[in-house]
């Protein structure tokens, strides 16, 4: 799986990954989330365990949570099973089967495994699955056809900046983003696009603009839903760029920003992740109340008034 020097400089700086059980799922959660008709959907989020991405992302920590080796044959469907036989009544509309890696890769998803997922995910009106661009084709096609639901596929983008897109070791270009979402609209099938605020060698001035632009050129090749994820540190190379300056953590604030710029784009949905927002926080004032107008405007797509802080002023 190690490539190249930089590959392997990155996977050096990693803290030793914690052992992961290839047959139970990390965990599930259910969340409402807003589509681009105005609906609101209730997903239910399965954190499958499987093997780990070949790309070697600077930026990425989700390999923590893969395998080493292969995914075992049947172990995707049996996480999938047992989340699925402990989730209560009422079935969501959506399931996003979510496994640290890419869905199209047969090392992370045998493919004698598809029928069966496909028959568990059969319950749900939508399927959501994550891929690099890369590995979207025919595996992707294989997939919707046994679907009884609709399939989206979510994919990184992650920046349009020039600089940061060749140092993320992603091996992404636009013409090969665009392709693959090309791929997904002539085939009708949805797509997601996840979008960085805060990526590695983006100045920290100008951030919120190059994140807006992102999102812009996902709308525009067809996304559906765009989220913003804040960039996280603790995997080595995000410590080892912010130590040389070429990496600046993400703000709260620049969060709301690039949020409220975003919402022009309707009626593409655009949200920001709230997984652990909390991260961000830097005024016990205001930090809670602000969190929680970014989860409203994730639901209604419409602008409020940014939260007025004495304390800290909005920073």
């Amino acid at each position: 799986m190690i490539g190249t020097t930089v590959d392997q400089r990155i996977r050096k700086l990693r803290a030793p990954k914690p052992w992961v059980d290839p047959w139970r799922a990390h965990g599930s959660l259910v969340e409402e989330e807003r589509r681009p008709d105005g609906t609101i959907e209730r997903a239910l989020t399965v954190f499958l365990a499987g093997a780990e991405c070949p790309y070697t992302c600077s930026f990425c920590d989700l390999w923590r949570w893969t395998i080493d080796g292969p995914t075992p044959a049947g172990a995707l469907a049996w996480q999938l099973k047992e989340v699925l036989d402990a989730t209560p009544p009422p079935i969501p509309d959506r399931v996003k089967l979510y496994n640290a890696s890419n869905f199209f890769d047969q090392r992370a998803v045998p493919v004698q495994d598809l029928p069966a997922i496909a028959t568990l995910a059969g319950r749900f009106a939508s399927v959501t699955v994550e891929s690099h661009a890369r590995t979207v084709g025919p595996r992707t096609l294989e997939l919707a056809r046994m679907l009884s639901g609709n399939l989206e596929v979510a994919i990184g983008l992650e920046t349009t900046h020039p600089v940061a897109m060749e140092h993320l070791n992603k091996r992404l270009s636009l013409t090969r983003f665009a392709q693959a979402a090309g791929f997904l609209a002539d085939h009708a099938i949805a797509l997601r696009v996840f979008v960085l605020l805060n990526p590695p060698y983006v100045p920290a001035q100008e951030t919120v603009q190059w994140t807006v632009r992102a999102v812009e050129y996902a709308v525009r090749c067809g996304a559906a839903v765009v989220a913003i994820i804040p960039v996280r540190s603790g995997n080595g190379e995000m410590e080892r760029l912010q130590a040389l300056g070429h990496f600046t953590p993400p703000t709260l604030s620049a969060l709301e920003d690039a949020l409220d710029r975003c919402l022009k784009f309707a009626p593409a949905v655009v949200a920001a992740d709230l997984w652990d927002a909390q991260r961000l926080a830097t005024c016990p004032e205001c930090s809670s109340t602000r969190i929680e107008r970014l989860a409203r405007l994730n639901l209604t797509g419409r602008a409020e008034p940014r939260i007025a802080c004495s304390a800290c002023g909005g920073q």
